[in-house]
């Protein structure tokens, strides 16, 4: 039986497939164009289109589809794309789930650690609650709020397969590395130039996780018939956007700037992405992936550079 995966030309989708290929696992990737093999099929999430008969009997679904936080400048539009994409999507999975007759093992639904917020310097595990911030108390939200509120609504829409009986587990990712985007991919190109500098302050935290050992932890929730829930993906030596920059400058041979870029600089650039995700500090922690037994490949961020670059 297949493992049926969707976003699968996406950045951390192609190289779950290439991996689970690679060790004989047949994989049928969701798309929305018309299918090339029958390894494909499509879907339309925003029209409700799918299949049922794709997901009936499926060892797995993998669901990994939605629009690139930092595909684009953010604003009203494109806030609206980036919740339509992961929630509607979501509810179409899920609901077709739960109404089938053979239901697949398991729902891994990709989340992100955006679902805590700024955590300063404070570590948080899966143990954390995220944080709910009430519209009508006045006010405005704390930096990384909507992309909490995203998280959390994005998680909310797998209840139907949750309610029916499929053990579903919440891929919240970290910031992946990896040279084939994501990222690192708008920074290479000016730390190979020796232009790489911290950002605003440079004190926030940064939660990475190398690609090889993504794919090496999916695996293993894949297998694990035990874990459900909330579970984060990310190495167990989060490190400041400082020593971020100094790590990727000392692997490139490179070396950094000592003027940081200001706030106001990465806000003209980004918009609101800025304050939501480059200028808070999220220091999270896998705690359940270390206790069910994950070992990293690489657990430091030093090494973990050196073998990717």
């Amino acid at each position: 039986m297949a493992v049926v995966i969707t976003g699968s030309s996406g950045l951390l989708g192609s190289a779950l497939v290439r991996a689970l290929r690679d060790r004989g696992r047949p994989v049928v990737r969701l798309i929305r164009k018309p299918p090339a093999g029958p390894d494909e099929a499509f879907w339309d999430p925003r029209e409700g289109v799918l299949d049922p008969a794709v997901l009936e009997g499926a060892d797995a679904v993998v669901h990994l589809a939605g629009a690139s936080i930092a595909g684009r400048r953010w604003n009203d539009d494109y806030r609206r794309e980036l919740l339509g994409s992961r929630v509607d999507g979501t509810r179409l999975i899920a609901t077709t789930i739960a109404g089938l007759s053979r239901k697949p093992g398991v729902l891994l639904s990709s989340s992100a650690m955006g679902v805590y917020g700024d955590t300063g310097e404070h570590p948080v595990d899966e143990s954390s609650k995220p944080p709910v911030w009430a519209r009508g108390q006045g006010g405005k939200p704390p930096r990384g709020q909507w992309l909490a509120d995203l998280a959390r609504a994005w998680e909310a829409e797998t209840a139907p397969a949750e309610e029916a009986g499929v053990r579903v587990v919440w891929l919240r990712t970290g910031h992946v590395l990896t040279t084939e985007g994501g990222f690192l991919g708008p920074q290479l190109p000016l730390f190979k130039l020796g232009m790489g500098a911290p950002l605003g302050s440079g004190r926030q935290y940064t939660s990475w996780i190398a690609l090889p050992d993504w794919v090496g932890a999916v695996e293993y929730l894949l297998a694990d018939p035990q874990v459900s829930g909330p579970v984060n993906l990310t190495a167990p030596t989060p490190v400041t956007n400082a020593v971020f920059t100094k790590a990727l400058g000392r692997a490139l041979r490179r070396p950094t700037l000592p003027v940081p870029v200001p706030g106001f600089a990465l806000r003209a650039a980004l918009g609101d992405l800025a304050d939501e995700g480059v200028l808070i500090g999220q220091r999270v922690l896998p705690r359940r992936l270390m206790e069910m037994g994950y070992r990293f490949r690489y657990p430091r961020l030093d090494e973990a550079l050196a073998a990717i670059l």
